[in-house]
């Protein structure tokens, strides 16, 4: 997987990509079970985009629909719009509220980069899948509950998909935003009927919880007061706040090598992607110029990465439709921005090479507020961290055909922060330790004929609020290999791994508990340098996404969805 091919197969997101576009082809399918039987070798059109993510779940009470964009993107100009609140299905007080995203694209494009915000507040960061010649469709849930401070009012709309059309890449990107409101059970509206917008009911049955949801967004309760896009370093909070998270939409993309950041070397190594210090990346949040936060980036793979989009065509990698925010716990700070005056509050990516661009941080605050206090006091307790571990050896190649260059990094950060507030409600204190590590072995040769990776990455993190406590401990993987053989064969075989094990205490005492996994495995060849229709393209995909919890946590899902040269052979439910 050359670099170099790695940075013209991926997304443009930003600058007009500038080499032959990459498709691609893989080993021989096993006989389909529960599916289709698929052609011996991708033709001009494969099934619609699906991944094996759950559903959003609904409640089964009164809904409303409103559209929030409409747009076909040609280029980079952006959708800009209103948007009002629906009326009836509880005015201000949902149940949940579902995103959904749905698209439409044809021809020849590559895969682009979109957002969406609503009055500053990004809600959806999402990827597009590439289109096949004779079109496809695709959609993306998501739910916004959390976003409730936002939607209560009118705001400006902005999205934009970055885009570029021409005689070559041909396909524009259609899609229709809307947002579907549902009523709390026992408040106004929530009756089963239709209202004067001529909303209907929803079909699906009540839920207790969205195993997708990240934010804390269960329902009004939970839901914070208050929603403050970061769009300056310099913010002024509100003086009561009792509970402050931070979520970053941190994405490496532009199409340069920040793209694929996790194969990036020291100057000193022979490859085509550079970084002085080598691909460790972390990314940090800080307060007053006080570091308040730490994370370790997701790696995503684009529907166009590591030179090969026939793995993508059907089953895209975990997250990329669908990019999640990193969320940092800052509430051990809210005493020093409780004092009523502006505070930076700055998000940066450590291992980025100086003047060297490719990261969006886009950031929201959200903050939760004492009702029965003007003013919560407290202070800022306890600050330490361990020195940052960054190191990346390189071993070169023997002077042997075939021989492999290898860089072997190591890198890791911890970080400890408490603090009280005194509440209306007593003091309250909160403590939260993160730990974030990553490992990786890179291998390619003279030429980056032969290009693998090797890499796990680690996030583990603790808060403690008053007497709940919830460790989260995260673990990203990647490993894969593409090589480009005999006839210009080029082929890549890859997988990937997404895991978060949660656990919750109260007074000591296990709580709750919730796993999530989501794999996904291919294998894809094609031939290079030569017009689309003589790629004798090939490839298998299997994508499986797993669940384990209580009801609370969304209890048990299992999905599991295989491709064959872009057809379902197999897709299968347990639980």
């Amino acid at each position: 997987m050359a670099a170099a091919t790695l940075a013209t197969a991926g997304p443009a997101h930003g600058a007009t990509a500038s080499a032959t576009a990459a498709t691609a082809e893989a080993a021989t399918p096993a006989p389909a079970t529960g599916g289709e039987t698929p052609p011996a070798e991708f033709g001009t059109d494969w099934h619609d985009p699906l991944t094996p993510v759950p559903p959003v779940a609904r409640p089964g009470t009164r809904s409303c629909e409103v559209t929030l964009a409409e747009a076909q993107f040609r280029d980079f100009t952006p959708y800009r719009g209103s948007y009002t609140p629906p009326r009836g299905c509880g005015s201000d007080h949902w149940a949940k509220v579902v995103l959904r995203l749905d698209g439409k694209v044809k021809g020849r494009q590559y895969d682009r980069l979109g957002h969406l915000s609503l009055g500053g507040v990004e809600i959806l960061r999402t990827s597009t899948p590439q289109p096949s010649p004779d079109g496809i469709t695709w959609s993306v849930e998501k739910d916004v509950t959390r976003y409730r401070d936002t939607l209560v009012r009118p705001q400006p709309v902005e999205m934009l998909i970055g885009n570029v059309v021409n005689d070559t890449y041909t396909g524009v990107i259609d899609v229709k935003v809307t947002l579907t409101f549902y009523a709390a059970e026992g408040r106004p509206g929530s009756a089963s009927s239709t209202d004067s917008t001529g909303s209907t009911d929803s079909a699906d049955p009540a839920d207790p919880a969205d195993p997708a949801d990240s934010g804390g967004s269960g329902g009004p309760a939970q839901t914070p007061d208050r929603v403050l896009p970061l769009t300056t370093p310099e913010i002024t909070t509100p003086r009561n706040t009792e509970r402050l998270l931070a979520e970053v939409y941190a994405t490496g993309s532009g199409g340069g090598c920040e793209e694929y950041w996790y194969m990036t070397v020291p100057d000193a190594a022979p490859y085509s992607c550079k970084a002085a210090d080598g691909p460790y990346r972390e990314v940090r949040v800080s307060v007053d110029g006080q570091l308040a936060g730490i994370a370790a980036p997701f790696p995503t793979v684009w529907t166009g990465g590591w030179s090969n989009p026939f793995l993508w065509y059907v089953t895209p990698g975990p997250r990329a439709f669908d990019v999640q925010p990193v969320v940092y716990d800052l509430t051990s700070f809210a005493a020093l921005l409780n004092d009523g005056r502006p505070h930076r509050i700055e998000v940066s990516v450590a291992g980025v090479p100086a003047g060297q661009s490719g990261w969006s941080t886009p950031t929201n605050l959200l903050l939760w507020q004492d009702e029965a206090r003007e003013v919560v006091t407290g202070a800022l307790t306890r600050h330490e961290q361990s020195d940052p571990a960054n190191s990346s050896r390189w071993t070169p190649a023997a002077p042997t055909p075939g021989a492999e260059h290898r860089l072997d990094t190591e890198g890791g950060h911890r970080l400890t922060v408490a603090g009280h507030l005194d509440t209306s409600h007593g003091r309250v204190t909160t403590t939260v330790t993160r730990a974030v590590g990553n490992t990786s072995a890179h291998r390619w040769t003279d030429g980056e004929n032969r290009d693998a990776l090797t890499a796990t990455w680690t996030d583990e993190e603790t808060v403690t609020r008053g007497a709940t406590t919830t460790r989260t401990a995260r673990t990203y993987t990647m490993d894969g290999e593409t090589t480009l053989g005999a006839g210009d064969r080029l082929r890549t075989v890859l997988s990937l791994g997404d895991r978060a094990d949660t656990v919750t205490l109260r007074g000591g005492r296990k709580a709750d508990a919730s796993r999530t996994d989501n794999q996904y495995t291919g294998d894809a060849t094609y031939t290079a340098n030569v017009p689309r229709d003589q790629r004798h393209a090939v490839a298998t995909t299997t994508a499986r996404y797993r669940l384990h919890g209580s009801p609370a946590s969304g209890g048990c899902y299992d999905r599991t969805v295989a491709t064959a040269q872009g057809t379902v052979t197999a897709d299968r439910r347990r639980c």
